[in-house]
């Protein structure tokens, strides 16, 4: 009986928050081990059908790194990595492209119509609808660093994806963009996910991940903070607290809230139904990033 009003009581939890978003877009980056783990993917993809099947609009953006990499290694080619990110020449983007559309997006699609919902595949062989430009990194010296075909989402097709929204589809976008001559360029899907909310002015933008949100000390899991805003984001960025990894999570985040997208939240898709838990609860369960 306890644990029947227990579920009857987080289901009165959640009225409130499904008044208040139906109708609304959420975009939801996916990315770390849930790429990798098909039962921890189809958990979170679960939490998806019920956004959509109470009145969200989900939109989903992907990456694919660590399974870019093995394909890669299977093809006998070593991964170059410059100042963090992958050098792009055309067999590698040949790789991360069949990967990202084959590998990721087509499965992530099959499990969301097995789960009721209508998804459409948007990538780079099909209908894309990241545009970006070559991507140059600065170097010590001030020159531009090359590297290869890598580009920066700087626009969207953010009419098509409100659109399928408002018809009730769930986008499932794939992180190759195209450029303006029509070639096509690997994005980082972090950034892609923040610059989709912002063409959107989506509510949220929830970025999954492997990390429990922000820490202020990334050794001690216990110093995770739940919201912070975008003051203080700035603040632990310039003490160097967020860096590598995280740095273009939050950046993406802070993207997203500077084109009046409400809130941002980063999330451990590890952690079951942590998406729901981060929406549809008072307490949440990873770090929400607001407008100060």
């Amino acid at each position: 009986m306890k644990e029947a009003i227990a579920k009857a009581g987080a289901l009165i939890e959640a009225m409130g928050y499904i008044r208040q978003f139906r109708g609304r877009i959420v975009v939801v980056k996916l990315g770390g081990s849930v790429l990798d783990d098909d039962s921890l993917q189809k958990k979170l993809l679960t939490d998806i059908a019920f956004m959509a099947t109470v009145g969200m609009q989900p939109i989903i953006v992907h990456g694919g790194g660590k399974a870019i990499t093995r394909a890669m290694n299977e093809a006998g080619l070593e991964p170059v990595w410059v100042q963090g990110r992958r050098y792009t020449d055309e067999r590698t983007l040949t790789i991360a492209e069949h990967t990202l559309v084959h590998k990721i997006n087509t499965p992530i699609c099959r499990t969301l119509t097995e789960l009721g919902c209508e998804p459409m595949a948007l990538h780079s062989l099909s209908s894309c609808v990241l545009f970006a430009e070559t991507l140059r990194l600065a170097g010590e010296d001030g020159r531009k660093i090359d590297l290869g075909l890598v580009g920066q989402v700087v626009d969207i097709n953010a009419q098509l994806l409100k659109t399928l929204c408002a018809d009730g589809t769930i986008p499932v976008i794939a992180s190759v963009a195209k450029n303006r001559a029509g070639g096509k360029l690997n994005v980082n899907a972090d950034s892609a996910a923040g610059m989709v909310a912002a063409g959107v002015v989506a509510e949220k933008l929830v970025v999954v991940s492997d990390t429990h949100g922000i820490r202020t000390n990334i050794e001690d899991e216990n110093s995770w903070i739940s919201s912070l805003d975008e003051t203080q984001i700035k603040e632990m960025i310039e003490a160097g607290i967020i860096t590598d990894a995280m740095f273009p999570k939050v950046e993406a985040c802070l993207k997203a809230l500077d084109a009046e997208v409400k809130k941002a939240h980063i999330i451990d898709g590890r952690i079951a139904h942590s998406l729901l838990l981060e929406i549809y609860t008072d307490k949440g369960i990873g770090t929400e990033i607001v407008k100060q």
